[in-house]
């Protein structure tokens, strides 16, 4: 069977080109004669791919030498709770904009160790855009700010990044990393799981600047403990070891592309062909503000609700799947991450336009 096009938002499409190295690799790593998936994570071929992945994230994002790379389990889901707990230290509150369902959750753990204040949200409009920072009611006590740059369920992007001053920024930034250059030197702190634009289902990373480890309550598990895992290497407990090579073939592919200037130019201008598709269309519609599109993940709706199951069983049948839409939401929802090539979009806006034609 030919591969089809997916679109789902996670666990989410892998370059062809990577999986089929991972394919050809597989069986016997390098004539090493057993699988990456049987090494030990202490032996010195493991060791070889666990830094060689770490050198080329840290290439493609332009990670300071004063950040530490963790390569983590749990999910971005799991962060929620280890990012309170590393780094409230000696404060009572952190400060949270609210932009959709991952901030929601983000909240509601964080509220398990600390004071939360949510200094901005944009729940009124049912979380369509992203709130203006002069609309945002900091605390420059906090211990931190957190904020989702992308929610992967709303489709809301942040194209800047806050000012927090001496409070370090914390960021979600799950679904939209490697998509396009980021100065990272304005983070405290960044996570994401890599099950979007990363890699497989099973690995979360974390980028953490030196001087905000050491803080975690005494509650915190040792395995979660940032602090304990810089001094490991990422290797107090076993790694998630394959996730990691994973990782690692596709940071190459990055790299192979152009790096993350060229994938926003590739990234843009398959965002464009749906936006614009959308733009035309009385019958198709975009519920977000324009200004804060996800380039990523881009929710839209029929304008007659009865009519979505027929659009899906009609993708379906093209090779285009998982465009139904998060149940909290409804409509569709198309993820055209970094491994979306462009011939998946256009695609789906030849599907989108014939349907109209026959439906509109």
């Amino acid at each position: 069977m030919d591969r089809i096009f997916n679109f789902s938002a996670g666990p989410a499409a892998l370059p062809l080109a990577v999986l089929e190295q991972a394919r050809d690799e597989l069986v016997n790593w390098h004539g090493c004669g057993i699988s990456v998936m049987e090494m030990s994570h202490r032996g010195k071929e493991y060791m070889g791919i666990h830094a060689e992945a770490e050198a080329d994230l840290r290439e493609l994002m332009g990670i300071p030498a004063n950040y530490k790379v963790l390569f983590m389990q749990g999910g971005a889901a799991a962060e929620f709770a280890i990012v309170p707990m590393n780094l409230y230290g000696d404060k009572t509150s952190a400060d949270y904009i609210n932009t959709g369902e991952w901030s929601k959750k983000a909240i509601k753990e964080a509220k398990k160790y600390g004071n939360v204040n949510v200094a901005a949200s944009s729940e009124d409009k049912n979380f369509t855009y992203a709130p203006a920072q002069s609309t945002w009611k900091l605390d420059p006590n906090a211990a931190y700010v957190h904020y989702t740059a992308n929610e992967t369920i709303g489709g809301v992007e942040f194209f800047w990044t806050p000012e927090t001053g001496n409070v370090p920024l914390v960021c979600d930034m799950s679904s939209n990393v490697l998509s396009r250059p980021i100065d990272v030197s304005k983070f405290g702190l960044i996570y994401f799981g890599a099950q979007k634009n990363v890699g497989p289902a099973g690995l979360t990373i974390v980028i953490v600047r030196e001087d905000l480890l050491g803080k975690a309550q005494k509650c915190t598990p040792t395995v979660f403990d940032f602090k304990t895992q810089a001094e490991n290497d990422s290797m107090y407990n076993t790694p998630p070891t394959y996730a990691i090579y994973m990782a690692g073939l596709v940071f190459k592919w990055l790299k192979a592309k152009g790096g993350l200037v060229e994938m926003e130019k590739i990234n843009r201008a398959k965002a464009n062909l749906l936006y614009d598709v959308l733009d035309s269309s009385s019958f198709f519609q975009s519920p977000v503000a324009r200004e804060n599109r996800s380039l990523m993940n881009i929710p839209f709706t029929l304008k007659d609700a009865s009519l979505d199951e027929e659009f899906l069983k009609a993708a379906k049948a093209r090779g285009l799947v998982q465009l139904k839409g998060h149940r909290s939401v409804g409509g569709m929802r198309a993820s055209i991450y970094n491994a979306m090539p462009i011939e998946g979009v256009q695609a789906l806006v030849e599907l989108m336009k014939d349907f109209e034609k026959q439906h509109g």
